[in-house]
């Protein structure tokens, strides 16, 4: 598996109503090595800013993050080049009027001779099942079909470490139960934020992000309890402050 390092990474954004900073991630250290890792916490906690950070998106106002050893400011293209990301919403991603044209697209610079990336392209959707869907509108799909067809996109260039945000989020039970069988068929080391906390009991490790900072990291099933009590506890304070 690739390791993905985070050694004191903080991300703090400017505010028009506020003369400091906003720090939407704090002083954090991780070292990522293992092939399933779920990243769970409220809105706002600061998950979609760690995932962000993997691949490039946004750059730690301090502190240093790697992949595999290539940090992800100053070696970026190699490091995206590695690191495939899925948003929430697939129609953010997908660019193109139909699945078949939006995977030969992410193939055009990785793969030059026009009938190979279109081979190569529906081999990338017949693995996830959506060769019969290539030529269809975009809109013409549903959520999961969308959410399948962006995944396919991001998996034809072969990336080494796979980051979801919030996948599931706009689908249904039938297509959060499509992603989940077809995630878990993946070669790919999955850093993965997710509202779902049956998903996230299905990871190596989990993450509690909170206020920007990891407030636990380890064993899902401790994960997710820990989490839960403390969501019971912010709906109940009296409760908290008796204990």
């Amino acid at each position: 598996m690739p390791v993905v390092t985070f050694d004191q990474v903080s991300v703090a954004v400017e505010t028009e109503n506020s003369p400091q900073p906003k720090v939407l991630l704090d002083a954090v250290t991780l070292r990522l090595e293992e092939a399933r890792v779920g990243i769970i916490g409220a809105n706002g906690s600061g998950k979609s800013t760690l995932l962000r950070l993997v691949n490039g998106l946004i750059q730690p106002t301090n502190g240093r993050v790697t992949v595999d050893g290539d940090d992800t400011v100053r070696a970026v293209r190699k490091v995206r080049r590695n690191v495939g990301f899925v948003f929430t919403d697939p129609l953010s991603q997908l660019v193109m009027p139909t699945g078949r044209e939006d995977v030969e697209l992410s193939l055009r610079r990785s793969v030059k001779n026009g009938p190979e990336r279109r081979r190569q392209a529906e081999a990338a959707l017949d693995r996830l099942g959506l060769l019969h869907l290539a030529d269809q509108s975009i809109y013409e799909l549903s959520g999961g079909e969308r959410q399948l067809m962006a995944l396919a996109a991001v998996l034809a260039v072969d990336p080494a470490v796979l980051v979801l945000d919030e996948p599931s989020t706009l689908l249904d039970l039938r297509n959060r139960e499509l992603l989940r069988r077809t995630l878990a068929t993946l070669d790919q080391q999955i850093i993965m934020s997710t509202h779902d906390l049956d998903l996230a009991l299905e990871m190596d490790r989990v993450l509690v992000i909170e206020a920007g900072r990891v407030a636990f990291d380890g064993a899902p099933a401790e994960a997710v309890a820990a989490y839960r009590s403390w969501c019971l506890q912010t709906l109940h304070p009296a409760g908290r402050d008796a204990q």
